[in-house]
């Protein structure tokens, strides 16, 4: 069976949580606060929505900016990461969240255009 990671997951934002449950994502957002125990961070979506994420392992780094995670929606909508990736805004220039979003929506109106989720053939 292939591992998260190696599977076609949508990109989602924090209306698209309910619709993805014990599936796997790739969410985007901007880190609004990490949990003390730094088992839990929550992210700001494109919407300015909060998402919440649960990590197996306490971070080991301070995290802060833009993050993108892969992992399973649970049945709480929170997103149990599997992985995560700090996205460096180098050369002063931000990550446009609101555009993302507005990227997701077209993504997501038009799948026809966009197959990202594949069905495997076994």
């Amino acid at each position: 069976m292939a591992g998260i990671i190696d599977v076609p997951k949508p990109r989602i934002n924090c209306s698209m949580l309910s619709q993805h449950i014990n599936r796997p994502v790739c969410f985007v957002g901007r880190v609004e606060k990490v949990h003390p125990t730094g088992k839990t961070f929550t992210l700001l979506d494109g919407e300015g929505k909060v998402a919440t994420v649960e990590l197996n392992e306490p971070l080991e780094e301070e995290l802060s900016g833009v993050v993108e995670v892969i992992g399973m929606v649970s049945n709480k909508g929170a997103i149990m990461a599997t992985t995560y990736n700090i996205m460096r805004e180098d050369k002063g220039i931000p990550f446009d969240l609101e555009l993302y979003n507005e990227a997701l929506k077209v993504v997501h109106d038009f799948p026809q255009h966009y197959p990202f989720e594949v069905a495997s053939s076994g």
